[in-house]
């Protein structure tokens, strides 16, 4: 099922099922199933999706120089991926480097081409480790700055099913101050925080977005000038 994340923008596109696939509703007439098909709009599930669904985990660290110039530090593992013969997980050629792969299991063969990472002969509980740098961290004054990610989506077609999401969020406590972020908690989203680390978990269908707005503690003569000063407004 195609999956899209990220402030870095990540797209997974399948081609070459190895087997003919329902991914939901399998016993429903035609006509219920579409009917039951979420087209997008973001629902949050009050219980997890069931053991085995597909799970995004990334780790992201911002650093002194990322409120500078905006690059943070980018690990990202996905886990049960959707068996099928060929995926590629794209990203956005203005806000990836450094792309490679750490690990993957239950996979024929992985490797980074361009701005991309192609996965062949993708088997049961299949799994793919990656890291990057990703220009994710917007700077919005001398002293503000947004952390946004999104979307976050599973799709096949023209449907939207269930992914959990795990944001693991480090930042430079004795530099940065936590004030805001979206969406709130509510059932099917946790957000854990402490000092210097942000936990973040979600079950849900449709498109997910998330943003955490920071402000600068003190003035630091060593954070480069310049990065990204445009405003964005949460969608």
């Amino acid at each position: 099922m195609p999956l899209k994340t990220g402030f870095f923008c990540i797209a997974l596109v399948l081609a070459l099922p190895l087997r003919a696939e329902e991914p939901a509703f399998p016993d429903d007439n035609l006509e219920e199933r579409i009917a039951k098909v979420n087209e997008g709009r973001l629902e949050f599930l009050p219980l997890p999706p069931a053991p085995g669904a597909h799970h995004h985990y990334n780790e992201i660290s911002v650093s002194e120089q990322s409120l500078g110039d905006g690059w943070v530090g980018l690990r990202q593992c996905h886990s049960h991926l959707d068996p099928v013969g060929a995926t590629q997980i794209v990203y956005n050629p203005d806000r990836i480097r450094a792309l490679a792969v750490l690990s993957s299991k239950n996979l024929d063969a992985s490797w980074v081409e361009g701005p991309s990472v192609q996965l062949r002969g993708i088997a049961d509980d299949a799994e793919i480790c990656i890291q990057a740098e990703s220009r994710a961290l917007q700077r919005l004054t001398d002293s503000r700055f947004r952390l946004r990610n999104g979307p976050y989506m599973r799709r096949f077609l023209d449907g939207y099913y269930p992914l959990r999401v795990t944001l693991n969020i480090r930042y430079p406590r004795g530099l940065l101050e936590l004030t805001g972020y979206s969406p709130a908690p509510q059932p099917g989203l946790e957000i854990d925080r402490k000092a210097g680390n942000i936990r973040l978990e979600g079950w849900f269908e449709g498109r997910l977005f998330t943003q955490f707005d920071f402000h600068r503690r003190v003035s630091n003569p060593h954070i480069p000038p310049g990065g990204p000063k445009e405003q964005s407004k949460v969608r």
